[in-house]
């Protein structure tokens, strides 16, 4: 077979409360329904969870599933996502990129299980994450993610795990979900950056002003869109998955390839 018959897509994931691994709801079912298309032979994710100094990969052969969240319902906290790992692709990225370390302790974040529980529910692919470097900026990141194209070419296939808004101290500090004007001015500037596939704005995304101040307080959950963008090729069709604005939380998700 063409190898190039295996190339996988490139999704960022607006992943939103933990909570969602037990709902049934329009978002989730579009998890569902995607995952029902796709064959990787193993799944990359970068998730906005896993901050660190220097990058580092996944390299456990069973990764455990992280709790990294509280004053959830019990049974949030006996969910597993028991999925092996894919130690011969994080070995090879360490061999091939001098930057990424290897990590056999961290497990898969709830930016990670909560969605991959939707797309890919039997749990039977292998799984690796990718930390983010927290203290590097963002056109570091982009340029790494860049290096990370050729697994898409093996059959991994590559999610990055965040939210585009997000902003917890406004979410939690509002009385209904109704979306922050604010909110939908950031969610709709990124989105029109990508349909004209204007990756250096978005690479530069503070210089859109106040909306991009409140909605990337910090920028954890920004950076995973940088990864999603310099594993993709500008040429590459988008596909927005699923769009919902609630409070100042963005969910909007995407395909590129």
């Amino acid at each position: 077979m063409d190898e190039m018959m295996l190339k996988m897509p490139v999704f960022f994931i607006g992943h939103g409360s933990p909570e969602n691994a037990l709902l049934d709801n329009a978002y989730t079912r579009t998890l569902e329904n995607i995952g029902k298309t796709l064959t990787p032979k193993a799944i990359l994710v970068i998730s906005g969870h896993w901050l660190t100094n220097g990058t580092y990969v996944n390299t456990a052969e069973k990764p455990e599933t992280i709790y990294d969240f509280y004053g959830f319902p019990e049974k949030m906290y006996k969910i597993k996502y028991p999925a092996p790992g894919a130690k011969s692709y994080a070995e090879e990225l360490i061999r091939l990129l001098p930057d990424i370390k290897a990590d056999d302790m961290h497990g898969l974040d709830h930016g990670t299980w909560t969605v991959l529980l939707h797309m890919f529910p039997k749990a039977v692919i292998p799984v690796f994450q990718m930390s983010i470097d927290y203290d590097k900026p963002m056109k570091y990141h982009y340029g790494l993610a860049r290096k990370l194209k050729f697994l898409r070419d093996k059959g991994v296939l590559i999610i990055a795990s965040g939210n585009i808004v997000h902003n917890l101290q406004m979410y939690f500090g509002k009385k209904d979900n109704s979306p922050y004007d604010w909110a939908i001015k950031f969610d709709e500037w990124v989105k029109e950056k990508l349909t004209k596939k204007d990756h250096e704005s978005l690479i530069d995304y503070q210089k859109a002003g106040k909306s991009a101040e409140l909605s990337v307080p910090e920028p954890s959950h920004y950076i995973p869109l940088i990864y999603a963008l310099g594993a993709t090729d500008k040429d590459e069709k988008i596909t927005f998955i699923y769009e919902e604005v609630t409070s100042s939380m963005s969910m909007m998700s995407f395909r590129i390839g």
